[in-house]
């Protein structure tokens, strides 16, 4: 048989001279953004929990029967206090929660509050538990980094990125009530993503992932973490939460500078009063449609989650100064809380 052609002799010193004398090191082709998410995903992924619930429900025709669900939800403590969605557990008669690693726990309901969407649980272990840290979603800024962790349609462990796409955004619960500066991002969710963490690149929960619009697409929603901090505290002092209601919807709203300084104020925002219930104190107490509340008892408002945040229990039934801009006025209004219902 005749030699071999000289181009191959070529070709195959000229591999033997490029292959590495070592095995070469995936991670030193990972981009800054897979290393931050991996990074980010590699401090919560641990506490991140598949939960299954039974219902006992009553069909048309009278007859009960047992119906399941999925859901998501991370642990926020090493003693087992996890979070989730409160349709996730809402009505359930047996929650079950799976961690990483298989292990299965039977979950107590420790509170639920359907007007936020949220709901606590605690599982028993007699060690201490892999346990998410809590950021601040009062520093978010649109652009950033989110990252959703949870178990869509029972893939557990699924990850999903974004940026967060919107602030300030309000959401109708399943209860019927507005839950207010709930973060809007484009990492996608999708059935079963319900009560999962949204992490910043730093691996802080920002969010507790509630909801998507059917039929969109990248359009998801976060209840802010700082909402839920406060929800975690109502419900463990009272195993439930308890709101101060003055029957008003409103608006995060900027305030110009100028006004800012002219009147004293402590912020450069606050709540534009979008609509009073009729009947209610703030409609008894002459609150309008078109006010800025900027303060309530010299605790200024920035937010209509701090608005919210400030309208807690202990002003249930008890007179409140309400500081509004009206026109080209700052005026003091009396208003008398009840506690909300339903």
């Amino acid at each position: 048989m005749g030699s071999r052609p000289q181009f191959i002799d070529d070709l195959t010193r000229g591999a033997q001279d490029a292959a590495p004398s070592a095995p070469l090191d995936d991670t030193a082709l990972l981009d800054a953004y897979s290393r931050t998410v991996i990074g980010a995903l590699e401090r919560v992924q641990q506490a991140v929990v598949f939960i299954s619930v039974e219902r006992s429900l009553v069909d048309p025709r009278g007859a009960r029967r047992n119906v399941g669900g999925t859901g998501s939800g991370f642990i926020f403590t090493p003693d087992g206090y996890l979070l989730t969605n409160s349709h996730v557990v809402h009505g359930a008669t047996h929650i079950v929660v799976a961690l990483a690693d298989g292990t299965r726990f039977d979950a107590d309901l420790v509170g639920d509050d359907p007007a936020s969407d949220l709901a606590v649980l605690r599982i028993g272990s007699p060690e201490p538990l892999p346990h998410v840290e809590l950021g601040n979603s009062g520093n978010l800024r649109v652009g950033q980094i989110a990252i959703a962790v949870g178990n869509p349609l029972g893939l557990a462990q699924t990850v999903t990125t974004g940026v967060v796409s919107a602030l300030g955004r309000t959401l109708r619960s399943t209860s019927g009530r507005m839950i207010y500066d709930v973060i809007q991002t484009d990492a996608a969710l999708n059935p079963g993503n319900s009560g999962g963490p949204l992490i910043d690149s730093a691996g802080h929960v920002i969010g507790v992932n509630t909801a998507i619009i059917s039929g969109a697409q990248a359009i998801s929603f976060a209840t802010a973490i700082d909402t839920a901090k406060w929800v975690i505290m109502q419900i463990f002092a009272h195993g439930r939460v308890r709101r101060a209601y003055i029957g008003v919807a409103g608006t995060t709203t900027p305030i110009s500078r100028r006004v800012q300084r002219f009147f004293a104020l402590a912020s450069a925002s606050g709540v534009h009063v979008m609509e009073i219930v009729k009947g209610s104190p703030a409609a008894l107490d002459g609150l309008r449609t078109g006010d800025r509340i900027v303060a309530v008892d010299g605790i200024a408002v920035d937010s209509v989650d701090s608005l919210q945040r400030t309208l807690d229990a202990s002003r249930i039934d008890k007179p409140v100064e309400i500081a509004v801009l009206r026109g080209a006025q700052k005026l003091d209004i009396e208003v008398t809380p009840v506690e909300q219902t339903g």
